[in-house]
């Protein structure tokens, strides 16, 4: 800031000296038109009332939701942490705060050979930004802005402060409720963030770097964002209005004043802003807050079955247009997708009417839905649209895994080797003991096998829609041929299948 003024500063200057400098060297006589102003033109007058309103839709949307929204300073106390060292003394690299990491590489310092005995790890302090949400004092917030604390100071608006409780929290969303003890609380009014649309303003409230209510403005840069690798389920609202540290939790509102997000985090090289924020849709943090509420944690819904993206060689080899839909790997046993008929290579295109366009929306969409819940799914087979009625079962699976062994057989065209599924590998591999394929059970590195993703423990169960029984029987199917078009094979993993291309390199 200091650096602009100077250098604007130092241009005027040189401009004055420039100018005297100029005026001082003339000779004789000056011809005023020389010097005269230039006439004034009359411009017409500029109709701001348009600017006017807008600015003032802006301070009526900020003075509308300030008063619901906090800052919160978490605290993670002093700990005494028992001595892990070995016998030396030496503590593991992973013992030590990240704060310390970086002053030793690689190699951790003898702390216990200098200090000995248990050690104290420092006190953390953090900043966050929360939103008021009920009368009774309940705070939406991020996970990661009370996560491990041991104190929680609520600052509101108008400089009072309470002792946050923590309620419950959600670390697949990042998503928290805290609550505060107090009277006269005023509590956000939240919009349908279905209704969010590209192009429309949006305001940002929170703590940056410490600097409470902090009001910032941009538009919404896009919906359904989601593969950010944030958290487990995404499909995040992004912006463009300023976000950086200490906005996490706060509030992405609409001209209205009405929450339309919880603002998270940032797409950022420097570690500030840089055009590029994501939140969290009030629609979906409102159903984990109510969940946390009711029942204290998250209940998930759970359609039963692998799901995967469509790759257009994928698409293609099902026969299906574009790539905008998800594959059904594997439909489970007595889930809810194979009791509502669904099968592996369904393509599912739509819930509830709403387009499914990737294996994560579809995810995160299921998830959202309670569970007895009954929903219209339409999806493709053999080429023709179907749909059908699947009632949402309860999110609590889990996968078996295990590794094959035995005689091997190799097979050169993919840079594998297989063997034929008996009953005693199937048992091995955590299968029904009744399960036909063939086991894969080693992958040369930069083979065919290898860049599709194959690995030791996979089973293949069908090659180019053919089951496959026995070695013999898919090598039958590995011509070169199929391989320059594309085989495609049916996977199973840990229980669960799925599809990948095999394709000849060219």
């Amino acid at each position: 800031m200091y650096r602009n003024r100077s250098f604007l500063a130092a241009a005027v200057v040189l401009t004055a000296v420039g100018t005297t400098a100029v005026t001082m060297g003339l000779r004789g006589p000056v011809e005023p038109s020389l010097f005269a102003d230039p006439p004034k033109q009359v411009s017409k007058p500029v109709d701001i009332g348009p600017a006017n309103a807008l600015s003032e839709a802006f301070q009526q949307a900020a003075a509308t939701v300030r008063p619901s929204v906090v800052s919160i300073s978490a605290t993670q106390k002093a700990k005494m942490i028992p001595s892990r060292g070995d016998v030396q003394g030496n503590v593991p690299l992973d013992r030590l705060p990240p704060e310390f990491r970086r002053f030793f590489g690689d190699k951790a310092p003898e702390f216990g050979q200098q200090f000995g005995g248990p050690q104290r790890t420092p006190e953390r302090n953090g900043l966050g930004t929360g939103v008021i949400i009920t009368s009774q004092g309940h705070v939406l917030t991020n996970n990661h802005v009370v996560q491990d604390a041991d104190e929680l100071k609520v600052t509101l608006h108008d400089g009072r402060s309470f002792v946050g409780k923590v309620v419950g929290t959600d670390a697949k969303t990042d998503v928290a409720v805290i609550k505060i003890e107090g009277t006269n609380l005023v509590p956000a009014s939240l919009a349908d963030s279905d209704n969010v649309k590209i192009g429309q303003w949006a305001i940002a409230v929170g703590t940056p770097f410490g600097l409470e209510q902090t009001v910032t403005a941009g538009i919404i840069s896009a919906t359904g964002r989601d593969n950010v690798g944030i958290t487990d389920y995404e499909n995040f609202i992004q912006t463009d209005a300023a976000i950086n540290p200490g906005n996490s939790g706060g509030p992405l509102v609409d001209l209205n004043g009405r929450v339309i997000g919880i603002n998270t985090a940032i797409a950022s090289r420097t570690g500030g802003y840089m055009g590029i924020g994501f939140a969290i849709p009030i629609n979906m943090a409102r159903d984990i807050k109510d969940s946390l509420l009711k029942d204290g944690h998250v209940t998930r819904g759970w359609l039963g079955a692998a799901i995967q993206n469509l790759t257009p060689e994928m698409a293609e080899s099902f026969n299906f247009k574009g790539t905008d839909g998800v594959l059904v790997g594997d439909a489970l046993k007595d889930g809810p997708a194979a009791k509502a008929g669904l099968k592996s290579g369904d393509i599912v295109v739509e819930i509830n009417g709403k387009p499914v366009r990737n294996a994560q929306q579809l995810r995160s969409t299921v998830a959202s839905i309670a569970p007895k819940t009954t929903v219209s799914v339409a999806y493709f087979r053999d080429g023709k649209r179907q749909t059908t009625e699947v009632t949402i079962g309860l999110m609590d699976t889990k996968v078996a895994k295990g590794e094959a062994q035995g005689e091997e057989k190799p097979h050169e065209k993919l840079g594998m080797t297989l063997e034929t599924v008996t009953p005693e590998i199937a048992a091995k591999l955590n299968l029904a003991s009744d399960t036909k394929g063939v086991a894969v059970t080693a992958v040369e590195p930069e083979s065919l096998a290898a860049k599709v993703g194959l690995r030791p423990g996979d089973v293949i169960v069908s090659a180019g829609g053919k089951s496959v029984e026995s070695s013999s029987a898919f090598n039958d199917t590995v011509t070169d041929k199929a391989l320059a078009m594309g085989l495609r094979l049916q996977v199973l993993r840990e229980g669960v299948s799925h599809f990948v291309i095999v394709r000849a390199e060219k």
